[in-house]
């Protein structure tokens, strides 16, 4: 089997290389988006970009949350009103809310005052959507790697907003169980969900894709467990995952992407 890889490794993806290797997996790093004619692959770990341009040609299925996922769970999961929307509607905004792209990285998460701070539509899409949520502030928050319905591994990756690497504290696996009980079958068979306290409670931040996510503090050999099923060959793909396929951008934004 064989593992492609983008341009640049973060230090998160060499560890997950490294761990390949030792499963005895070859890796290919792709020098540019280009597919070499006649390349052959089963897995990618990459980024959203990369991936939409590589993985069709390669019959790769990468795999990711719903959209709107977030919006689906009940508040006592998010302990915040998330709403997704077209940018253009958020446009309206006049208070401030952390707004993000649901599963890339074209609109920054961040904090914005109000919908005029967003990219304008000279620069995006008016249909291109957001999720716009309360601003809540996470003391700590945890990456937790899903695979079959179970946390399959997990690591703590900050600390009130800043980057702070250790293990996955006990209560935070046990949320990540609680939300897999009640809401597992909403997700792919492999997934990465974020996680942390706020105000007391413990609450959904976020689901990544696992094959574009970092492993930080986790074992990468479990880690690389989930990128691997969650970005694997198309034919490979059961069921109950074929509707969390991604699809990819249209190409006249992915280009954008890859020129940016």
């Amino acid at each position: 089997m064989t593992l492609v890889l983008p341009p640049r490794l973060t230090a998160s993806a060499q560890s997950l290389r490294d761990a390949a290797h030792r499963r005895g997996l070859r890796t290919v790093q792709l020098p540019t988006f280009e597919v070499p004619a006649g390349m052959r692959a089963d897995h990618l770990h990459a980024g959203p970009s990369f991936a939409d341009v590589v993985a069709p040609l390669l019959g790769i299925a990468p795999l990711e949350a719903a959209p709107g996922w977030l919006t689906g769970l009940p508040r006592e999961f998010t302990r915040r009103e998330i709403t997704l929307v077209p940018i253009g509607e958020a446009y309206e905004l006049r208070r401030p809310a952390f707004i993000k792209s649901p599963n890339d990285k074209n609109i920054r998460a961040m904090i914005y005052t109000d919908g005029s701070r967003l990219p304008g539509p000279d620069a995006v899409d008016r249909q291109t959507p957001v999720l716009v949520s309360d601003i809540v502030d996470f003391t700590a928050e945890y990456r937790l790697h899903l695979l079959d319905g179970e946390v399959h591994a997990g690591s703590q990756y900050a600390a009130h907003g800043r980057l702070h690497l250790g293990p996955a504290s006990t209560d935070a696996l046990a949320f990540g169980t609680d939300l897999l009980a009640a809401y597992g079958h909403t997700l792919p068979s492999a997934i990465v969900v974020d996680v942390g306290p706020v105000d007391g409670h413990w609450a959904v931040i976020e689901a990544n894709a696992a094959w574009a996510s970092g492993a930080y503090a986790a074992d990468p050999d479990l880690a690389l467990e989930v990128v691997l099923r969650a970005a694997g060959p198309t034919a490979s793909v059961s069921a109950r995952d074929r509707e969390f396929i991604r699809r990819p951008q249209r190409p006249e934004v992915a280009s954008q992407a890859f020129s940016a």
